[in-house]
C-alpha cells in the first residue's frame, strides 16, 4: 500500500508549514501509523530555501516536545502529483496553489487548514512573523488542534475505502 502523502504549505516555509510538518508526524508517530503516511512542508516563497525553520518558532515548538529540523523548500508541480493533500496555511496561499496546480485534478488537493478548527473561531492559520513570541504559541495551538483533526479526518477516510 502507498504512503498518504501530506504537503503543509506556507509563504516562506519557515515558520507555520514546518509546525505543522512536525506535528502532524508527532500524531502518526504516536499513533504507530508511521508505515501510512508521508508528510512534508515547502512554500511559495524560495527566498528560504535550505534554512531550518525561523529560530523563534523552532523554540516555541520545541518546548511542547516538537523538534523542526526541515529545510525550507519551494513548492514544485510535481508536489501536485505526488501528494494526496496539499495544505494551505492562508487565503493568500490557496490562491497561490490554485494558480500553480496542474489541472483541475490536482487543485482538488488543496485544502485550507483553517477549515479543520473545531473549536477555534479563525479562517486562516496567521503568519507568527511579525507577532512576537504571543503569535508562534497562537499558531501552535492552531495547528495543533487541526493537526489532531485532520489526522481523524484521513484515518475515518482510509477506514471508509478499507
Amino acid at each position: 500500500m502507498e504512503k498518504y502523502k501530506v504537503l503543509f504549505v506556507c509563504l516562506g516555509n519557515i515558520c507555520r508549514s514546518p509546525a505543522a510538518h512536525g506535528i502532524f508526524e508527532s500524531i502518526v508517530e504516536k499513533n504507530h501509523d508511521s508505515e501510512l503516511f508521508e508528510v512534508d512542508s515547502a512554500g511559495l516563497y524560495s527566498g528560504h530555501q535550505g534554512q531550518l525553520p525561523d529560530r523563534r518558532m523552532r523554540h516555541a515548538a520545541e518546548a511542547r516536545g516538537y523538534i523542526l529540523t526541515h529545510r525550507a523548500r519551494p513548492v514544485s508541480s510535481l508536489d501536485f502529483l505526488d501528494c494526496d493533500m496539499v495544505i494551505a496555511m492562508d487565503d493568500q496561499n490557496y490562491e497561490d496553489l490554485m494558480h500553480l496546480a496542474p489541472s483541475v485534478e490536482a487543485s482538488r488537493k488543496i485544502k485550507r487548514m483553517a477549515s479543520y478548527l473545531t473549536t477555534h473561531k479563525i479562517s486562516y492559520i496567521p503568519d507568527p512573523y511579525y507577532m512576537g513570541h504571543d503569535g508562534f504559541e497562537l499558531v501552535l495551538d492552531l495547528l495543533e488542534e487541526a493537526c489532531a483533526n485532520l489526522y481523524r479526518t484521513i484515518k475515518d477516510e482510509m477506514t471508509v475505502k478499507a
